[in-house]
Order: C-alpha cells, then sequence, then structure tokens
C-alpha cells in the first residue's frame, strides 16, 4: 500500500467528503476509484480540452450581451422569433 499527500481547498475538500459521506464512500475509497478508472481509460476519464475558435466567440458575445455591449431583440412569441429566424437564411 502506497501513501499519497494532496493538498485541496479546504471548501472542496469539506463539500467532497460530504458528497461521498452521502453515497457511502470516504476520500480514499474516492481517490482509489478515480485512480483505477484512470487505468481503464488510458487517461483521465472526462474530456479535458482548450475551447475551440468558435466556443470562444460564442463566449465572448455572451459576456458582451450581459453587459449591455450588443443589443439583441426580445420577442414576445415563438412565432415571431421563427419569422425572423427564416429570415436569416
Amino acid at each position: 500500500m502506497a501513501i499519497i499527500n494532496i493538498r485541496v481547498n479546504e471548501d472542496v475538500k469539506k463539500e467532497v467528503e460530504y458528497i461521498y459521506k452521502e453515497i457511502g464512500l470516504n476520500m480514499s475509497t474516492a481517490i482509489n476509484l478515480f485512480l483505477k478508472k484512470c487505468i481503464l481509460e488510458q487517461g483521465i476519464p472526462f474530456e479535458l480540452k482548450i475551447p475551440n475558435k468558435d466556443t470562444i466567440e460564442a463566449i465572448t458575445e455572451t459576456e458582451k450581451i450581459i453587459k449591455g455591449k450588443i443589443k439583441r431583440p426580445i420577442y414576445t412569441n415563438i412565432d415571431t422569433l421563427f419569422e425572423e429566424l427564416d429570415k436569416d437564411v
């Protein structure tokens, strides 16, 4: 048996311990499950990637809309929205 020491944010540790307790796990078992899944997957068992150009543009545009730098029309019903979308085609 090997020992691994890790540092994590205190709030993250508390939240994850609560979650693990609710599903009947402790931190050690959960980390062992994660490591075994990494072996099975031959990598991190979830997707890690840099956002592509389209995603970055969408995020930037959304931030501008939220800040009021870009105005978008407000539709009062679905029919008006679809009529407007059909114009762009």
